[in-house]
């Protein structure tokens, strides 16, 4: 079974970058799509980016041109680059594949 685990969040500026990845095991994240998701405090799940087999990539309208999501082969990564953040980004970001979840990761955004 696939096994999913991010890393990489932490505490940031507005205006700031972040890069958050997600490292794929039991598989190769080649082989399968690979969806990023959040959730702030007291509100859904919500859709952020995800990339297919194919490699190619779909974001939600609230990072679409501000976050950049891509796969390194070689070290069985999906890594989510965020740029221009803004304090409702905060939140813990979470991998997901093949019914799988990752434990998630905190992403703080402020001054």
């Amino acid at each position: 079974q696939v096994q999913l685990v991010e890393s990489g969040g932490g505490l940031v500026q507005p205006g700031g970058s972040l890069k958050v990845s997600c490292a794929v095991s039991g598989s190769t994240s080649s082989n399968y799509g690979v969806n990023w998701y959040r959730q702030a405090p007291g509100k859904q799940r919500e859709f952020v980016a995800g990339i297919a087999v194919s490699g190619a990539t779909i974001y939600g309208d609230a990072v679409k041109g501000r976050f950049l999501l891509s796969r390194d082969t070689a070290k069985n990564t999906v890594n989510l680059q965020m740029t221009s953040l803004k304090p409702e980004d905060t939140a813990v970001y979470y991998c997901y594949s093949r019914d799988v979840w990752g434990q998630g990761t905190q992403v703080t955004v402020s001054s």
